[in-house]
C-alpha cells in the first residue's frame, strides 16, 4: 500500500516541530520525533531509493497519509524545501490540543495562519508554499512499512 499526500495542515506541524527542535537525526535514513505535548515519540524511517517508509504517528500508522514526522524529516534532509521564516511562524503550537479541541483540520489551520500573521509571515506566502510541499508530496511515491525497518 503507498502512501497518501497528508492534509495540507501537516506541512504546517512539521515546520512547527523542525522550528521547535523535535526532531533528532539518528542517520541518514532515520529519526525520533516528539510530540507538540512532549509525551510521545514517533519514530521515522525513510528510504527513498526503496521507495518506502515507516512512521508509528497515527496519520501515517492508521490512516496511511504521509504524516508530519515523515514531512518534517524529509524537510531536514533537504528532499523537500524548507522555508525556516515561515517555520519560525509555527513554532510553540500544542498541535494536539487544538486538533482535539476543534476536530476539524480547516479550523486549526484558520488558528494557526492568524497566530503566524501575528507573527510577521503573510498568509499568502504560507499558502504558496504549502502548494510547493502538497505538489511533491502528491509524486512522491512511498510503499507503507507495517513494521519497523532493521538496517
Amino acid at each position: 500500500m503507498y502512501l497518501n499526500p497528508p492534509p495540507r495542515i501537516k506541512v504546517l506541524e512539521a515546520l512547527g516541530a523542525i522550528a521547535d527542535r523535535r526532531i533528532k537525526i539518528i542517520d541518514e535514513k532515520s529519526c525520533r520525533v516528539t510530540s507538540s505535548l512532549g509525551d510521545k515519540e514517533y519514530y521515522v524511517y525513510v528510504d527513498l531509493e526503496r521507495g518506502v517508509a515507516y512512521s508509528d504517528d497515527n496519520g501515517t500508522k492508521y490512516r496511511s497519509y504521509i504524516g508530519y514526522p515523515i514531512i518534517a524529516f524529509l524537510m531536514l534532509k533537504g528532499y523537500l524545501p524548507y522555508n525556516e521564516r515561515i517555520a519560525k511562524g509555527f513554532k510553540g503550537i500544542d498541535w494536539k490540543i487544538l486538533n482535539e479541541r476543534y476536530k476539524k483540520y480547516s479550523i486549526v489551520e484558520r488558528i494557526v495562519k492568524k497566530l503566524a500573521n501575528s507573527r510577521g509571515i503573510e498568509t499568502k506566502e504560507i499558502d504558496l508554499f504549502v502548494n510547493e510541499i502538497m505538489s511533491i508530496l502528491r509524486r512522491l511515491k512511498l510503499k507503507k512499512l507495517e513494521n519497523i525497518p532493521i538496517h
